[in-house]
């Protein structure tokens, strides 16, 4: 997919509504940083359509201004901790190995809250915040399943969506050539019923003999 810089706005717009979004939506089993990954969609989309830098551009960008508009420094390191590390590793599964995008993306949930947990015992040293991980993984594959199935399914309507406009585009432009050959052909052929009925050459031919005929005439009457 030829990429653009308005595209690429819609996305990152696209990412910052999701992520405000998701914001929204409480969580029911009180796990720190457990959320539904609604953002993956994008980077996802973005790893298929215009490829891996564009979409860490794009996930790096989401993040800080989401960390500016509704967070703090902390959230800005677990979300870009976990946009990073499972950005990396979805490139990696994406680009050497035959994982289909719902594996992909289910690899990315769970290393994306991994990823997370671990910054968290990092910033507040301690330990204790391990007894979470099992919660946040199976959170993570779940969820990740889901956005795996959603980006799915938007990324085969889109390519079908340009594999017609390329179709159209085609036939447009091979119409075109066949009315500019037509035409040319048209230009340097003469058609075939002025090649078979010469009526201006008759008609001179038919004047000279008339002027002839009167010509000897005037003469026999001289005589």
């Amino acid at each position: 997919m030829k990429k653009s810089l308005p595209a690429l706005a819609v996305f990152l717009t696209f990412a910052l509504v999701c992520s405000y979004i998701e914001s929204l939506i409480p969580m029911p089993f009180g796990v720190p940083g457990m959320k539904l990954g609604l953002t993956n969609v994008v980077i996802i989309l973005l790893l298929y359509l215009f490829g891996p830098l564009d979409a860490i551009i794009v996930s790096i960008l989401r993040v800080v201004l989401i960390g500016f508009m509704f967070g703090n420094v902390y959230s800005m390191c677990y979300s870009l901790a976990g946009a990073v590390i499972s950005f990396i590793f979805m490139y990696i599964l994406y680009r050497f190995t035959k994982f289909n995008m719902i594996a992909v993306s289910v690899v990315g949930g769970f290393l994306h809250n991994s990823a997370q947990l671990i910054v968290a015992i990092f910033f507040f040293d301690s330990g204790y915040l391990i007894y979470y991980l099992p919660a946040l993984l199976i959170t993570g594959v779940v969820t990740g399943a889901i956005i795996g199935v959603i980006a799915q399914a938007v990324y085969t309507r889109i390519v079908k969506i340009i594999h017609k406009d390329e179709a159209s585009g085609d036939d447009a432009n091979t119409a075109g050539d066949d009315d500019a050959n037509t035409s040319a052909e048209d230009e340097d052929n003469p058609s075939a019923e002025d090649e078979d009925n010469p009526s201006v050459d008759t008609n001179d031919n038919t004047i000279d003999t008339a002027a002839d005929n009167k010509l000897i005439e005037g003469k026999d009457k001289v005589q």
